[in-house]
C-alpha cells in the first residue's frame, strides 16, 4: 500500500498525490473493492497547497498509508499547520481521515451529514474505513482561507454529489474533486443528473485557468491539469446521459461513439476502464 503512489508539482505551491492506473496491480485483494476496483484501476490524486509552515490538503486518499506519506512529505517540506478540505463524502477520498485528526477538516455541511449517515457501511466496507473521522468545521457557502500568504477560496457545487467543495487557488487553479473527470464523470445520483448538469455553469463562472480534478491522467496533472475544456465535455456527456430515456438505442453505443462529441473536444482522453464505468452510468440512468 502506497509503493505506487507518485508525488507531482504541478503548478508552484501545489503537490498532487497521485495513485493508480498501473497495469496488473492491485493494493487491497484480488477479490472486488471499492479501493482497486473504483479509484486505483482509474487513478486518483489529492492536493495540497502549501506556504511555509501551512498547508491545505484536499482529501486524504484510499487509505492511511496513503495519508501518512501525505502528511510525512508535507512535514519534511517545513509545514507545520495543516487543514484538510473535503471535496465531498465518498469513501476515497476520507479514507485517510484518520492521519489528520488532529487537524480543522473541512467540508460543506451536506459532506458532514452524509457521511455520519452511511458512517457504519464505510467503516466495515471493504476495505474498511476506521476510524472514519467526521469534518469539525462545516461551511454552506463560499468561504475564502489563507494558507501561509496564499488565498483559497472553497465554493460548494452540486455536481457529481450535491455535497460537492472544489478550491480555487493562486493563478486561478481549480481543485475539482470529482466535479469533472477524465475522460467522464461517474454517476453517483442518476435522479439528480439535471441538477448537476446545470450546475456546471457556476463551476464554468468561476473562470479558471487550470482545471486539476481527483481522477485523470497523470501526465495531465503533472503538466499543469486541465483546460476549461473539459467543464465543455462533462457537459456535453451529462447532456447525452438525459437523452437516454427518449433514445434508449443510445444505451447500445460504446463510450467512444456514445460520448463522440465531448472526444472531440480534445480535452478528455480515452482510457479502457471507464467503459465500465460508462456501461454502469447507463444502468443507473435509466433505472432511475
Amino acid at each position: 500500500m502506497g509503493s505506487t503512489l507518485r508525488i507531482l508539482e504541478p503548478a508552484p505551491h501545489i503537490l498532487a498525490f497521485y495513485d493508480g492506473r498501473v497495469p496488473g496491480t492491485r493494493l487491497h485483494s484480488a477479490t472486488e473493492n471499492w479501493l482497486d476496483d473504483g479509484a486505483y484501476a482509474l487513478g486518483i490524486a489529492s492536493y495540497a497547497v502549501w506556504d511555509g509552515e501551512a498547508a491545505l490538503v484536499y482529501d486524504t486518499h484510499i487509505s492511511l498509508t496513503h495519508a501518512h506519506l501525505i502528511r510525512a512529505c508535507l512535514e519534511a517540506r517545513g509545514v507545520r499547520r495543516i487543514t484538510v478540505v473535503l471535496s465531498h463524502w465518498h469513501d476515497d477520498h476520507v479514507a485517510g481521515n484518520g492521519v489528520f485528526a488532529d487537524c480543522e477538516i473541512m467540508a460543506t455541511a451536506a459532506t458532514a451529514a452524509l457521511l455520519a449517515r452511511h458512517r457504519v457501511r464505510l467503516e466495515s466496507g471493504d476495505p474498511p474505513i476506521r476510524p472514519l473521522v467526521l469534518p469539525t468545521r462545516t461551511i454552506d457557502g463560499p468561504e475564502t482561507l489563507a494558507i501561509g500568504g496564499l488565498t483559497v477560496t472553497l465554493h460548494p457545487m452540486d455536481i457529481h454529489s450535491r455535497d460537492g467543495l472544489v478550491a480555487l487557488v493562486p493563478d486561478r487553479v481549480l481543485l475539482a474533486g470529482d466535479t469533472l473527470e477524465d475522460p467522464i464523470t461517474y454517476v453517483d445520483e442518476p435522479d439528480r443528473l439535471a441538477a448537476h448538469l446545470a450546475h456546471l455553469d457556476a463551476l464554468e463562472a468561476l473562470a479558471t485557468r487550470r482545471i486539476l480534478p481527483n481522477h485523470g491522467a497523470e501526465v495531465v496533472i503533472a503538466t499543469g491539469g486541465y483546460g476549461p475544456g473539459l467543464i465543455t465535455a462533462t457537459r456535453l456527456y451529462l447532456a447525452q446521459l438525459l437523452r437516454l430515456k427518449a433514445e434508449p438505442t443510445l444505451a447500445t453505443l460504446d463510450l467512444q461513439t456514445f460520448a463522440a462529441d465531448a472526444f472531440a473536444t480534445g480535452a478528455i482522453g480515452a482510457f479502457a476502464p471507464y467503459e465500465a464505468v460508462h456501461r454502469r452510468n447507463v444502468a443507473a440512468v435509466l433505472g432511475a
